[in-house]
């Protein structure tokens, strides 16, 4: 009963922070229609940034990640400004090479600027083991998750009542109804990148404080396809529950099978939605007819 409460925990603890990765890339897909290989590099970034900012530069943690969610802003902002807007209208075979030689062109740009060397990462939140349930876990974990239901709450707050937000609903809805009722959709693109860039930037600073911070971060991205797949690639809510679904599924593996098949079985679920429900438990079936 300890060992479960205690995967219990940490699968919430990596399924929260997959949700958060997971929800940009819905964002951008849901706005463009462009599925985003870059994912996982913009944690990475998050990750390096906020390591620069307090281990290196010694700037206290919430200067840091303030920073960190700037440079953040800034990078998806970069992002469709030069790289997807000039892309609107190819076909996305094209688009989606353009992630993918952005996802390295990202990681070279780390790798450049702080080599290849895991770093240790000075915790800036506290990792005192905790008891619970005679289960024993670092309370970085739970402030890990605390944050991530925090952020996933802003952010559907900032969807559902903000005006920017309502307008992304409907730029993802139907882009051509938003232009005729004057919403800039360009803008919303700029919007849905960088909330993306955000989400993924701060998944990126909690992984750092709980494992340290190597390259190796950026393949945390590749773990967000088996969620969208399950969630739908369309669906918010779909993000979240599927993210918790896949980091409890890895931990209960891991825990009670053994490592290894918990890196492959994300992938063999991802297999197994797309011949059963292509569209996720919550995504938009969409039917054509020809």
């Amino acid at each position: 009963m300890d060992l479960f409460i205690q995967l219990t925990l940490t699968g919430l603890t990596n399924g929260a922070i997959l949700a958060m990765a997971a929800l940009g890339f819905v964002l951008i897909y849901k706005s463009s229609d462009v599925i985003n290989f870059a994912q996982g590099e913009f944690l990475l970034i998050g990750a390096y940034v906020i390591y620069a900012m307090v281990a290196q530069f010694g700037l206290a943690w919430p200067i840091g990640m303030l920073i960190t969610i700037l440079v953040a802003i800034a990078l998806g902002v970069i992002v469709e400004r030069l790289v997807l807007r000039p892309m609107i209208g190819e076909p996305i075979i094209s688009v989606i090479m353009v992630t993918i030689g952005l996802s390295s062109l990202l990681r070279a740009i780390v790798s450049a600027i702080w080599g290849n060397q895991p770093k240790a990462f000075p915790s800036f939140i506290p990792s005192t083991p905790v008891r619970i349930f005679n289960a024993t876990i670092g309370a970085d974990r739970l402030w890990a998750i605390a944050i991530a239901i925090i952020m996933l709450g802003l952010f559907t707050f900032f969807f559902r009542y903000f005006k920017e937000g309502i307008a992304m609903r409907a730029v993802a809805d139907d882009q051509q109804a938003a232009l005729s009722m004057g919403i800039s959709v360009k803008k919303i693109f700029a919007w849905a990148w960088s909330i993306a860039a955000i989400s993924a930037a701060i998944g990126g600073a909690l992984v750092a404080n709980i494992v340290g911070v190597s390259g190796e971060l950026s393949g945390f991205g590749l773990r967000v396809f088996p969620v969208v797949i399950l969630g739908g690639l369309d669906s918010i809510p779909g993000a979240i529950v599927g993210g918790i679904i896949i980091g409890l599924l890895e931990t209960y593996v891991g825990g009670y099978i053994g490592q290894g098949l918990n890196q492959v079985l994300p992938f063999i679920v991802l297999i197994i939605i797309l011949m059963v429900r292509p569209y996720g438990l919550f995504g938009q079936e969409i039917i054509e007819r020809v």
